[in-house]
């Protein structure tokens, strides 16, 4: 085992152990929730299985990682300038933040603030999802300015998810408009419809409008709505409890295809 370290990491709430040599190369690595040891060595296995004894919890696959399959060769292939999956939530307003910060000491906060709150705590929760073999992508731009808050991709099929920023206060939402408090009624849903209907076109798939009011001291709905479900942000989790539509190849091979900011192009 002399020369062998184990080093942890973490990656969109998923931990890996990468067994590492002293001058940094991995010949190793394991992968807890799949409870497999990957080996880019055979010839270091008995080390690798002995650096990693005490982090192991139970039985373990051991051997060479996996063929990579259509999905992961794609990913493989994509040119970090186009590949939409790094994107934390809120990114296209961290940058406009961060390009152009309001002015200081200003009376009333900046509402792009606000709204970064909402994309932020939406895009956590939906991010949980992952270890059920959810895929989340956030902040996909659109032709035109436009942009899609989340995309959601898992066993239970793809859902567009738009945040609204409603701390303490009461949403009311009338088809297809949305009021937040004492705020002006906007046509909320009509967007997300729309950036539903975009999504359904650049992935050739049915994509499901979700709206997630952050905070909502109370959601008064008027009449029953089309199409749209309306989860407050501590309820997302309710998604992940549907399945039997897509399957873990049908998720990885959609998550491809979404990630791609080309797909994106022409919708």
């Amino acid at each position: 085992m002399d020369g062998l370290r184990v080093i942890p990491t973490w990656r969109r709430g998923r931990e890996r152990l990468y067994v590492c040599l002293t001058d940094g190369r991995n010949i190793a690595w394991y992968d807890r929730q799949v409870a497999r040891v990957n080996l880019l060595s055979e010839d270091r296995k008995d080390d690798v299985l002995d650096a990693l004894g005490p982090f192991l919890t139970g039985p373990v696959t051991v051997g060479p990682p996996p063929v990579p399959t259509p999905a992961e060769l794609a990913r493989l292939t994509l040119p970090p300038d186009d590949d939409l999956a790094p994107n934390r939530p809120g990114e296209a307003l961290l940058i406009a933040l961060d390009r152009d910060p309001a002015p200081p000491r200003r009376l009333r906060p900046d509402p792009r603030r606000r709204s970064l709150t909402a994309e932020q705590t939406v895009g956590e929760a939906l991010d949980h999802m992952e270890g059920g073999g959810w895929r989340t992508l956030h902040s996909i731009p659109l032709p035109g300015g436009d942009r899609i808050h989340h995309l959601v991709i898992g066993p239970g099929g793809l859902y567009c998810v738009r945040a609204v920023h409603a701390h303490k206060q009461r949403v009311l939402i009338a088809d297809p408009m949305v009021t937040v408090g004492r705020g002006d009624p906007r046509p909320l849903l009509r967007y997300l419809r729309a950036d539903a209907d975009r999504a359904a076109y650049a992935l050739t798939a049915e994509v499901r409008p979700v709206l997630a009011p952050v905070g909502a001291s109370g959601i008064d709905i008027t009449a029953p709505l089309r199409e749209v479900r309306v989860l407050p942000d501590t309820d997302l989790c309710g998604l992940a409890r549907s399945g039997g539509v897509l399957k873990p190849a049908d998720v990885e091979a959609l998550h491809a295809m979404a990630r791609d900011r080309h797909t994106w192009a022409r919708v």
